[in-house]
């Protein structure tokens, strides 16, 4: 659809800025819960990253992410019930085949590590003999962490506080810990962190400062139950989404950016479009972060309370990536890949990787590369592969680069990748290269609005992490009738909690509305 309405109705119930994956599930269950819901979108597809793109006779997935607790169809938790059971989607899923392969230089380790914990287990301990107790103990306590976050979620969205009290102690207990210092008093040997900790870049913060409960339920949701991708790329989520959306009643418009979050008296009213359309409201859901919401988009700006700024300012915003997207000539067998996910680093001292992103010369470099085939095999032509080498890297790193020189630039990186992996695994990859895309911070920039290309929200340490989040709701709530989801929300970033947080927001708006307020 374009920029009109197809009723032309000019006031809603509620309006979500952005058809990211959680602006698209609080459309989606503000919809199927009867209120006239109008989603808003600046580009002319939905998704945000979840999208995928074409080059050549390859369609690329811009962003891929796994989502986890998935041990069989009948046996799914978390996100993916959600999108089965809950929501109805009937998005069709694959299973990932392995956890990960860790290849690191300096140590001179390359370990492939299995789904299920007591396989994991075995694994790292055959590559660090005398580590399989510590990192049992490791395991155990993770698992009592997501457990209680299941409490937190609670029956019917009621939290059980009272459980978690009486039967979760270790969580609270390490509410504060960052994942490493967990891992220190439990003597994990620094081997066996290193192959543990490989999926610290999925969460953009080093094991010194990563929020132990957050880490502690990612990681187990991971390595307990497996994890599982759309059958057709991430955009098939967004567009069941769109779907379904439509079919509840709410209404959707592309290619229709919103210039102002309009607010009076200390509450939203509706929105303006860069059209210069204004559409009443009683209640917004923004995508857009808090940052972008409360420093530029609220207007007038006298409406925005000093607080929310501070606040929203006070949070540090996660890294960016740069992304190589391969399409190659030979299929993996021929090229020798037999991995779905590899993480590639010259060594596990996340701290000096995470310094590292700062520097585009730096040779403290951590990629996190996916081979699709290996999950979707006819996710190409036959006798090709798609593979797809992702390293964090810091907006800031880029802020020198002259515009003339900006393609040479990103053109050195993606070598330096690309030789990084071949240097790791062998494989030939340079004779083999029929597509090559790259994507840098500018890339993102200009596809999602987000600040200088960030892609992973606001960065998660131990004070800024679920827990503070979540317990800050109701007391971030700064304008009457303005929520968030996304990356940026309490459920911090990645898909699952994306969609989740969209979730929550509509839950939060239906609240109020029952109750008789915004």
């Amino acid at each position: 659809m374009g920029n009109k309405a197809a009723s032309g109705a000019s006031e809603y119930e509620c309006v979500v800025v952005g058809a990211g994956l959680g602006g698209l599930c609080a459309a989606f269950e503000l919809a199927r819960n009867g209120v006239r819901v109008l989603l808003l979108e600046r580009h002319n597809l939905p998704g945000g990253f979840a999208t995928s793109f074409v080059r050549g006779r390859f369609e690329f997935e811009p962003s891929l992410h796994e989502l986890p607790d998935m041990r069989s169809l009948s046996e799914a938790t978390g996100v993916v019930r959600y999108l089965l059971d809950d929501a109805g989607l009937g998005v069709r899923f694959l299973p990932v085949p392995e956890a990960y392969r860790v290849i690191l230089s300096e140590p001179g380790l390359d370990v492939s590590v299995p789904f299920g914990v007591s396989a994991c287990v075995d694994a790292i301990e055959r590559a660090v003999p005398g580590s399989a107790s510590s990192v049992s103990a490791y395991f155990e306590l993770c698992a009592e962490v997501q457990a209680a976050f299941r409490d937190l979620n609670g029956n019917d969205g009621k939290p059980d506080y009272l459980r978690v009290l009486r039967e979760r102690g270790n969580f609270v207990r390490t509410a504060s810990a960052t994942a490493s210092e967990v891992a220190e008093a439990l003597g994990v040997p620094e081997r066996a962190h290193d192959i543990l900790f490989a999926y610290w870049c999925y969460l953009g913060v080093p094991a010194e400062s990563l929020s132990f409960p957050i880490w502690a339920s990612l990681l187990h949701s991971y390595v307990s139950s497996g994890a599982v991708i759309p059958a057709m790329r991430s955009h098939e989520i967004a567009c069941a989404f769109e779907k379904g959306i439509r079919e509840a009643g709410g209404e959707i418009r592309y290619n229709t950016p919103v210039e102002a979050i309009l607010a009076e008296g200390g509450a939203v009213v509706g929105v303006r479009t860069a059209y210069g359309e204004t559409i009443r409201a009683r209640g917004v859901v923004s995508n857009a972060s808090p940052t972008l919401a409360f420093n530029t988009l609220v207007s007038p700006r006298s409406q925005v309370p000093a607080r929310a700024t501070m606040t929203s300012n006070a949070r540090r915003l996660g890294f960016s990536v740069v992304v190589v997207y391969l399409g190659l000539d030979a299929d993996m067998a021929t090229l020798g890949l037999k991995e779905y996910s590899y993480f590639i680093a010259p060594h596990m001292r996340t701290r000096e990787l995470y310094d590292g992103l700062y520097d585009l010369e730096s040779d403290d470099v951590m990629q996190a590369s996916v081979c699709l085939n290996a999950a979707n095999p006819g996710c190409s032509p036959p006798g090709t592969t798609i593979l797809s080498i992702t390293a964090g890297t810091r907006p800031e790193a880029w802020a020198d680069v002259a515009p003339e020189e900006y393609h040479r630039v990103k053109a050195r990186v993606a070598e330096r990748l690309i030789a990084q992996f071949e240097a790791a695994t062998g494989v030939d990859l340079r004779s083999h290269i029929e597509e090559l895309e790259v994507a840098t911070p500018e890339t993102f920039a200009r596809y999602t609005g987000a600040w200088n290309g960030v892609v992973y929200g606001y960065e998660p340490e131990p004070w800024d992490s679920v827990i503070p989040r979540a317990l800050a709701v109701d007391k971030e709530r700064f304008l009457d009738g303005l929520d968030f989801c996304g990356g940026f929300s309490y459920r911090c970033h990645g898909y699952g909690s994306s969609i989740l947080s969209g979730k929550a927001a509509a839950e939060r708006v239906l609240g109020r509305m029952a109750g008789g307020g915004r």
